[in-house]
């Protein structure tokens, strides 16, 4: 047995969260004290482990909890001393909590004194499985295959010199462009279609057979147009290299047995609740 300091912070926190958690306290703080000191009705002073309070309705309630960090069940003798401790002091909830479980006679005790009993505990690899024997999602392993897009080095169009003789650009007019990739158009007519270098640059996954690195591709067509700085040339073909890189792996696993910060049992309700670092889960499982 511990001296219990670690077990109480542990239910506190836990607790502390369930309140959070809770509608009422949108519009009331409710703290969870540790070493709460009450004077009985005989002037006694009673130390509590936790204590918290709230008023609804114009009504005062008042809790208590008794953390036993044992390494066994807790016995009956703990419970009757709880019992002796809260005799003098009215309107008191009392809650008894450990991690172990408690003995049949000690639940009787409690449950005939009003008093509840929790089993407040870190996760288990149990806590993984459902009521029917099935596991729950404890881990998410997303494995993405990233392929960059092929990068283009060096275009080199071959324009139909006799149309161009026929259809001459004019003097001064600049046949390159400012080389911008979203600049420059092809314009397949045969094929219906229209895609700029840019486009081009994805579509040369497909033509890599698998490739990698420094790569070249050429195509020739029957009839179609380059399109660029306002011109538009019919082109016969077209050379163009560029760069390929090999697609690399990342992984991303989420845990969600990380964010499970502790599981609470209420033995007389046989349900828990599970605590997640963001949420809380009631009927668990």
């Amino acid at each position: 047995m511990s001296d219990g300091r670690d077990y109480e912070i542990f239910v506190q926190n836990l607790q502390q969260a369930m309140l959070d958690s809770e509608k009422f306290s949108d519009q009331k703080t409710i703290k969870v004290e540790r070493n709460k000191k009450i004077i009985d009705n005989f002037g006694v002073e009673r130390e509590f482990d936790l204590y918290w309070e709230y008023e609804l309705a114009g009504v005062v309630y008042k809790t208590i909890i008794e953390c036993k960090d044992y390494a066994s069940r807790v016995s009956i003798e703990k419970i009757d001393a709880l019992i002796g401790k809260i005799r003098d002091i009215p309107d008191l909830k009392p809650v008894f909590a450990t991690k172990t479980g408690y003995q049949s006679g000690a639940e009787q005790k409690a449950k005939h004194n009003r008093i509840d009993l929790l089993i407040v505990r870190e996760q288990r690899d149990d806590d993984w499985i459902d009521s029917d024997g099935n596991p729950l999602v404890r881990e998410i392993n997303i494995n993405f295959c990233i392929t960059p897009c092929p990068r283009i080095t060096d275009f080199r169009p071959k324009v139909d010199g006799e149309w161009l003789r026929k259809n001459p650009v004019g003097e001064g007019v600049k046949l390159v462009s400012s080389g911008l990739n979203t600049e420059i158009f092809i314009e397949d007519v045969l094929g219906a279609d229209t895609y700029s270098l840019y486009e081009l640059a994805s579509r040369l996954d497909a033509k890599s057979d698998g490739r990698y690195g420094d790569l070249t591709h050429a195509e020739a067509f029957e009839e179609a147009y380059l399109i660029t700085n306002g011109l538009r040339l019919k082109l016969v073909s077209y050379e163009v290299d560029y760069w390929r890189s090999e697609p690399h792996n990342d992984l991303m696993q989420i845990d969600f047995s990380k964010e499970l910060i502790g599981v609470i049992e209420y033995i007389h309700k046989g349900s828990s609740t599970a605590i997640f670092r963001d949420k809380i889960v009631r009927d668990w499982k």
